[in-house]
């Protein structure tokens, strides 16, 4: 079975969704949302890159003879692939985000 981690808050900025406000009403510095949003983006990135190598390492025992548990290694191998995916998602909402941007007239 494949647990996913539901719980979005854990890799979005302190200080709200957008990184933009603080919880008691004030704004935070641009520069610090842009600085905890970046955090986050790395955090999330060593996740995907974590489980990846988790996925590989679980292939090479179960081709090797070390674990003979063929269910962990779907697992391993359909959560690193579903992260992958996830990241790729969100990397091509940003490209686009920025394009639209780009095109606004001044």
């Amino acid at each position: 079975m494949i647990n996913f981690n539901s719980n979005v808050s854990s890799v979005l900025p302190k200080g709200g969704a957008n990184g933009i406000g603080a919880a008691n009403g004030k704004s935070t510095n641009p520069t610090s949302g842009f600085s905890d949003t970046v955090k986050a983006a790395e955090k999330y990135l060593s996740k995907v890159d974590d489980y990846q190598q988790s996925s590989d390492l679980s292939i090479q025992d179960l081709l090797s003879g070390k674990n003979n548990d063929i269910a962990s290694t779907v697992s391993a191998v359909a959560k690193a692939d579903m992260s992958f995916k996830l990241l790729v998602g969100v990397r091509n909402k940003l490209i686009e985000a920025y394009k639209q941007t780009m095109n606004m007239p001044l």
